[in-house]
């Protein structure tokens, strides 16, 4: 590959983008970064502690500031935060430095995938996980799709077949 393109995987919690990330990463001999695991490194706290300490506000900034930094390289998968995409900011760098891909998961997914995991902020509420992830989906399903290059469901294969089917998409 003379060109290092990127690859930035945007979708709701329980889409699948860590797991389908490190896939295509594998597969297109590419360096694969998580921008949560990126956060959790850079404070060596978990994403829980953040926004225990600093908020959702103070979260979405560290985010914004990783997300610019890694979109800088060159010749990587990302697998951007749910909530990434309510930046205008991160947005567009996205859109500038890479292709695309909105992984698009109905939510009866999301609540199966995401039912036991204990580290994702927004749903450690009184409010139940499916009414938090539809309140999710109507803030962020719009932005998702006016970022994305392509569109790609990961409700029905396995992750492996998810990031063959981005490879033949974008043509790599």
């Amino acid at each position: 590959m003379a060109e290092k393109r990127n690859i930035f995987l945007v979708g709701p919690m329980g889409a699948g983008k860590s797991t389908i990330g490190r896939h295509l990463a594998e597969q297109l001999h590419l360096a694969f970064f998580d921008s949560d695991q990126e956060i959790e490194k850079r404070t060596g706290a978990d994403i829980a502690w953040v926004f225990d300490v600093e908020g959702e506000e103070g979260f979405r900034v560290r985010e914004e500031k990783v997300i610019e930094d890694l979109t800088e390289k060159q010749g990587i998968v990302l697998a951007t935060g749910g909530g990434s995409v309510a930046s205008k900011d991160v947005r567009n760098r996205l859109s500038a430095r890479g292709i695309v891909v909105y992984l698009e998961t109905p939510i009866e997914k999301q609540v199966a995938r995401t039912q036991r995991d204990k580290r994702r902020p927004l749903l450690q509420t009184e409010e139940d996980s499916r009414s938090v992830l539809e309140r999710l989906a109507s803030e962020r399903n719009t932005l998702y799709e006016e970022v994305a290059d392509f569109t790609v469901k990961t409700d029905e294969q396995s992750a492996k077949v998810v990031a063959s089917q981005i490879i033949r998409k974008i043509g790599f």
